[in-house]
C-alpha cells in the first residue's frame, strides 16, 4: 500500500476536525457551576444529603466506538501481513467463494456512503482515508463523554425500603457489587483488545519499513505509515486512559456499595466475638481490594487471554517462529504458577503477624499514660519488636520470590526476544523471511508474554487483594446484614426482665444468671454488689448492647430484638461506666450525631443533666471541638456531658452506670435532680453505684452476688439488712457514717 500526496491531505483534515470535535465535546460535557461550600460553626448542622449518582462506566456508543476502531486496524494488519504469511493464502482461498448477496449489499452501500462524503468534503476518500475515516469515527464515539443523569431520591422514603433491592445473601456482597459492574468489565475487555491490536503498531511499522519503504524509496509512503502510526498511538494512549480511568471507578462503586456492610460489621463484631483480632482490618481489606483494581495488575488478567492472539500472527510469519515463542510462553507460564505455590503460605502468615502487631501498637497507644507511669513501655517494646521481626521476615519472603522470579522472567523475556532475532536471522540466511520479519517478530514476541511478566510483577497485590476478598467475604457471612422489623409505638409502661443469663460476647461462660423483676413507668432502681458481680454486664444486656444468652428483656412486652435498633435507640439513654465520646463538637456529641438536631432539646437535655452552665462557660459553647474522645475536656465534664446525652429527648429508659465516679459535689446534686425529674415525667431509671449517697433517690435497691441477684426490694429495707444498727455499748464508742456502707 502507497500513500499518495493527496491522502496525506486528507489525513490531516480528518485528524484535524477530530481533535476539534473532541475537544468541543469535552468542553460541552464540563461541570458549569461548582459545588457551594459547607459553612461551619452553625449550632447543630446536620450534613447534608446528596442524590446517589449511579452509572454505566461504559455506553453502548462507546462499545460500537470500539468495534468501528477494530475494523479498520483489523484491515491494516491484514494488509501489512507479508506476502507468503498463512494469512494471505487463507484470504486466497476464500476468495475464490463468491461473496454473499448481503455482503455484496454493504460493500456497494460503504463505496456509495464513501462517494457522497467525497462530493461534500472535495476530498478523495481512497481506501485507506476511508478505513481511516472509520477509525476516527470509532475513537471519537469512544471518548467523547455523554450527559450523565441525576438520579433523585426522594427525601421521605426510608432507607430500609430503598436498600431492600440491594440486599444480598450474607458473603455475596462483593461479588453481588463486582457483578453490578460487568458491563464495565465488558468495556475494559473490549479497550484491552483493542490496545492489544494497537500494540502491533510498532511491529507492523518496521515491517512495512524494512520490507516497503526501503526497497521502493517512497518518502510520500514513509510520511504516510508515520503519520497512521503516530496516530495510532495516540489512539492506544486515549485508550488505555480510558481503561484505567474505568477500573478506578470500578474500585470506587464496589467501595460504595460494601461500605456500609463493613461499617456496620466494624460496628457489630466486638457485641458478637468480643475484641478479638483487629478491629479495623475489615476496612483495611476493602482498602486493598480497591488499591488493586486501581492498579495496573487487573490489566494483566485482561491481556494474559490475547497471548495466543500473539503467537498466531507470529506463527503466521513462520511456524519456526511460532513454535519459539510458545517454548517461551509455556516457561513464562510455569514461573507465574511456581510464584503462586510459593508464595501462599508466607503471605497468609505475614498477613497474621501484621495484625498482631498492629495490636499491641494499638494497645500500647491507648494505654500510652499506664506504660509511662508503670515503666511497661520496654517490655511491651520487645514484644512489639518480636512480632514485627516475625512480620518482615514473612514479608521478605514473599518479597524474595516475587522478585527474583520477577527478574528471571524478565531476563527469559529478553533473552526470548534476542532468541526470535537469531531464528529470524537464520530464516532469512535460508530465504525463508524477509528482514522485516526479524524486528516484528521479536517485537511481537515481547509483547506477548509482557502479560505474564506484569502478572508476576503485581502478583503479591493480587495475593493480598485474594486474601482480603476472602476475609471479607467470611466476615459478612458472619454478620448477615439486620433486617429491620416493623417499629413498634414508643414505650410508655414497664421494663420485665424475665429470667435473664449473660455471657461476654464470644464466650460461653455466664457471667449473670437468673435475674427477673418488672419494673414500671416512674420508678427508680439501684444496682449494688462487690466489684466483678456482673452489674455491668448485667446493664449492657438490660440496653441492648450484649444479648442475653438466656432469657428476655421487654419494654411493654416486647422483646428487645423485636425493635428496630435505630428506633430502639431513642427510648434508651445510657451511660457507661467508661465514658467515650467522639470527636466533634459539644452539641453534636449530646444529640447522638442527629442530622438536622433540634436545639432546643440539646439544651434541654444539658439543663436536666446540669451542665448548661458548664458549657457556656467553654470558649466557643455548644460548638466547642472536644478533640478524639473528648481529651479537650476533664473527666467530670466529659461524664456530665455523657449524661447529657443520656436524657436527650427523654427517653423512657434510662441506665446509668457510676454516673458519679468522677463528679463533685454539685455534680452528685445535680445527678439527683435528674433522676427526680426521669421518675416525674413516667421514665425508669436503672443506676449501677458503689456511693450509697446517689440512692437516695430510687425507689427499689437490688443487691447483686457472684453474678446472681441476691436480694430486690424498696430501697430502705435493703440498705437496713445491709448495715444493721450497732449493739448499744458505750464503752467502745466510735463515729458512725451518716450513710451505710455498702459492699465494695
Amino acid at each position: 500500500m502507497v500513500f499518495s500526496d493527496h491522502s496525506i491531505t486528507g489525513i490531516l483534515t480528518f485528524l484535524a476536525g477530530a481533535a476539534f470535535v473532541l475537544a468541543a465535546s469535552h468542553r460541552r460535557a464540563a461541570p458549569r457551576h461548582k459545588a457551594a461550600p459547607m459553612k461551619h460553626g452553625q449550632l447543630l448542622r446536620g450534613p447534608r444529603h446528596r442524590s446517589s449518582r449511579r452509572h454505566s462506566a461504559v455506553t453502548s456508543w462507546q462499545v460500537a466506538g470500539a468495534i468501528l476502531f477494530m475494523l479498520p486496524l483489523l484491515r491494516f494488519a491484514f494488509e501489512f501481513l507479508p506476502a507468503n504469511s498463512a494469512w494471505k493464502s487463507a484470504r486466497s482461498a476464500f476468495a475464490v467463494a463468491p461473496w454473499p448477496a448481503w455482503m455484496e449489499s454493504l460493500t456497494a452501500s460503504a463505496a456509495s456512503v464513501r462517494d457522497q462524503l467525497t462530493k461534500l468534503t472535495g476530498v478523495a476518500l481512497d481506501g485507506p482515508l476511508f478505513w481511516l475515516a472509520v477509525a476516527v469515527l470509532g475513537l471519537m464515539l469512544m471518548v467523547v463523554p455523554r450527559r450523565r443523569r441525576r438520579r433523585r431520591v426522594s427525601a421521605n422514603t426510608p432507607a430500609a425500603t430503598f436498600s431492600a433491592t440491594q440486599r444480598r445473601a450474607p458473603g455475596t456482597e462483593l461479588a453481588g457489587a463486582l457483578r453490578s459492574c460487568r458491563g464495565a468489565l465488558a468495556g475494559v475487555a473490549i479497550f484491552s483488545g483493542v490496545s492489544n491490536i494497537l500494540m502491533l503498531n510498532g511491529a507492523i511499522f518496521m515491517l512495512q519499513v524494512y520490507d516497503r519503504v526501503l526497497p521502493s524509496r517512497s518518502v510520500p509512503t514513509l510520511i504516510g505509515l508515520s503519520m497512521l502510526a503516530a496516530a495510532l498511538f495516540l489512539g492506544q494512549a486515549v485508550i488505555d486512559l480510558l481503561r484505567g480511568r474505568i477500573m478506578t471507578r470500578i474500585g470506587a462503586e464496589l467501595d460504595e456499595c460494601v461500605s456500609g456492610r463493613v461499617f456496620s460489621a466494624i460496628a457489630r463484631l466486638p457485641l458478637l466475638v468480643g475484641h478479638q483480632g483487629e478491629g479495623l482490618q475489615p476496612q483495611r481489606d476493602l482498602d486493598s481490594i480497591r488499591t488493586f483494581l486501581a492498579s495496573p495488575g487487573p490489566n494483566a488478567l485482561f491481556e494474559l487471554p490475547w497471548l495466543p492472539f500473539y503467537i498466531a500472527i507470529i506463527w503466521s510469519f513462520h511456524p519456526i517462529l511460532g513454535l519459539t515463542a510458545i517454548g517461551g510462553a509455556i516457561v513464562l507460564v510455569a514461573l507465574t504458577i511456581t510464584t503462586e505455590m510459593l508464595t501462599r503460605k508466607p503471605a497468609s502468615a505475614a498477613t497474621s503477624s501484621g495484625i498482631r502487631r498492629n495490636n499491641l501498637a494499638e494497645a500500647s497507644r491507648r494505654n500510652a499514660e499506664v506504660l509511662a507511669a508503670m515503666g511497661m513501655r520496654r517490655r511491651l517494646h520487645e514484644q512489639w519488636q518480636e512480632t514485627s521481626r516475625e512480620h518482615i521476615a514473612q514479608q521478605q519472603r514473599v518479597s524474595d520470590v516475587v522478585g527474583g522470579l520477577g527478574s528471571l522472567s524478565r531476563a527469559l523475556r529478553l533473552m526470548l526476544q534476542s532468541a526470535m532475532l537469531g531464528v529470524g536471522a537464520w530464516l532469512v540466511i535460508h530465504g525463508e523471511a524477509t528482514a522485516g520479519v526479524i524486528i516484528a517478530g521479536s517485537i511481537l514476541a515481547g509483547r506477548a508474554l509482557a502479560p505474564v511478566d506484569l502478572a508476576i510483577a503485581h502478583w503479591r497485590n493480587f495475593i493480598s487483594a485474594r486474601q482480603s476478598w476472602r476475609r471479607l467475604s467470611q466476615l459478612l457471612s458472619r454478620l448477615p446484614d439486620e433486617v429491620g422489623p416493623m417499629a413498634l409505638p414508643a414505650p410508655r409502661s414497664s421494663l420485665t426482665v424475665d429470667r435473664v443469663a449473660v455471657s461476654a460476647p464470644g464466650t460461653q461462660r455466664l457471667i449473670v444468671q437468673g435475674i427477673e423483676f418488672n419494673l414500671s413507668a416512674g420508678v427508680g432502681l439501684g444496682v449494688i454488689g462487690a466489684s466483678g458481680s456482673g452489674k455491668s454486664t448485667f446493664v449492657r444486656a438490660l440496653v441492648g448492647a450484649w444479648r442475653p444468652t438466656i432469657g428476655r428483656i421487654k419494654l411493654d412486652g416486647a422483646a428487645l430484638d423485636q425493635w428496630p435498633q435505630d428506633h430502639l435507640g431513642r427510648y434508651i439513654g445510657y451511660l457507661p461506666q467508661d465514658v467515650e465520646l467522639f470527636s466533634g463538637t459539644v452539641a453534636t456529641n449530646i444529640a447522638r450525631f442527629e442530622p438536622a438536631a433540634d436545639a432546643e432539646a440539646v439544651v434541654a437535655a444539658a439543663r436536666a443533666a446540669g451542665v448548661h452552665d458548664l458549657i457556656v462557660s467553654l470558649p466557643n459553647g455548644y460548638e466547642t471541638q472536644i478533640g478524639e474522645g473528648g481529651t479537650a475536656l476533664s473527666a467530670g465534664q466529659r461524664q456530665r456531658i455523657a449524661l447529657a446525652r443520656a436524657l436527650y429527648r427523654d427517653p423512657f429508659l434510662i441506665v446509668l452506670d457510676e454516673p458519679n465516679s468522677n463528679l463533685d459535689a454539685d455534680g452528685e446534686s445535680a445527678l439527683g435532680e435528674a433522676i427526680k425529674r426521669i421518675k416525674a415525667r413516667g421514665g425508669i431509671v436503672v443506676i449501677v453505684t458503689h456511693r450509697p449517697n446517689i440512692l437516695a433517690a430510687v425507689d427499689l435497691v437490688m443487691e447483686m452476688k457472684e453474678g446472681q441477684m441476691q436480694t430486690l426490694g424498696p430501697r430502705e429495707r435493703v440498705l437496713s439488712k445491709l448495715s444493721p444498727p450497732q449493739p448499744a455499748n458505750t464503752d467502745f464508742l466510735r463515729p458512725v457514717a451518716i450513710h451505710p456502707k455498702l459492699p465494695n
